[in-house]
């Protein structure tokens, strides 16, 4: 009678276990550079990185803890402190998404790596210590710059987030900037068996599709007054704008549900995103109906929040998908 009273127990205490791993989220912690990072959205800031906007692209079960830096390469995300600070916060089963290499590449020897030595030291120490934590790693290369033509300023514009060259003559075809920084990522996910994104194809084949006038859409790329924000105007090949983020991030997701079937399940695709946070298409949900095509049918992922009901045409045929917290005001 005691063995079947402890037997029962026990079973009780790993269904009481599954059911709570079941329930419980994951978390994707994402390290990497300003292509990455969240931004400030103050005034009516237009820069995102991809990072921001990925939590579109996957269902509620997944928690997106971005930890991105403007300006971090992967020795300065270690040497400041912020790399220690990913680590101690990572639960088994969690994952780490590891992105740097534009800023390796800097002459500032507070920031610059070398490929093939130091940069791929750093990416294994990155990939080492999160399983150690029971993480899950997963690298990518850097996403492209918006480079069509020989440019001598490219790397350092990241930082004044200008283009230098901007009078230089651009031909069709889309220059490779980060050179064996690309190599590494790779080069270390096939030593320590991490799953890989592609991201400099993924964005390679974007903007070469795109081309160098359209592919400016993508881009901190205005003319002075085209946005209140930006009076001067910008002219900036590295950084995304909110359009172009949103388009990056949603093309990464695939890629990562390719690399890692695990997360295949949590993909999520929705037409149009919401929120005050300034992770989705639009601040405001008025606006977001307004640009939904007539008689198609078009989901709309509202964030967390409460809103006011939109006023939509009855040739709009609209599904509007509820974050956790968010509703329409009564």
């Amino acid at each position: 009678m005691g063995r079947i009273k402890y037997f029962l127990v026990l079973l009780l205490c790993v269904l009481s276990l599954s059911a709570y791993k079941k329930n419980e989220k994951i978390t994707i912690f994402m390290i990497g550079d300003s292509t990455m990072a969240n931004k400030d959205i103050s005034g009516g800031k237009m820069e995102r990185g991809w990072g921001m906007m990925l939590k579109n692209f996957f269902t509620e079960d997944v928690i997106v803890d971005n930890h991105a830096l403007n300006g971090r390469s992967s020795k300065s995300f270690i040497s400041e402190g912020h790399w220690q600070k990913v680590v101690e916060k990572i639960k088994p089963g969690d994952y780490v998404f590891i992105q740097f290499g534009h800023n390796d590449e800097k002459d500032d020897p507070k920031r610059h790596t070398d490929p093939g030595t130091t940069f791929d030291e750093n990416l294994r120490k990155f990939v080492k210590e999160t399983r150690m934590r029971g993480g899950i790693p997963v690298l990518f290369n850097s996403v492209v710059r918006r480079i069509f033509t020989n440019s001598t300023t490219a790397v350092a514009d990241d930082d004044t987030r200008s283009n230098s060259s901007a009078d230089l003559v651009e031909g069709d075809t889309l220059v490779d900037t980060h050179g064996d920084y690309l190599l590494s990522p790779r080069n270390v996910a096939r030593e320590l068996d991490v799953p890989f994104v592609d991201a400099n194809k993924i964005t390679h084949d974007l903007e070469q599709g795109l081309g160098p006038d359209k592919s400016k859409k993508l881009h901190m790329w205005y003319l002075p007054n085209e946005v209140p924000s930006l009076p001067k105007g910008r002219q900036d090949n590295t950084h995304y704008n909110v359009y172009g983020a949103y388009v990056v991030a949603g093309l990464l997701a695939d890629a990562v549900s390719d690399a890692v079937p695990e997360l295949r399940q949590y993909r999520c695709k929705y037409d149009a995103s919401v929120a005050r946070d300034g992770s989705g298409l639009y601040f405001d949900l008025q606006t977001a109906v307004e640009h939904v095509p007539s008689g198609v049918k078009t989901t709309i992922l509202v964030g967390e929040g409460k809103w006011k009901k939109p006023v939509a045409g009855k040739d709009k045929k609209i599904e509007y998908i509820m974050r956790q917290g968010a509703s329409f005001i009564k």
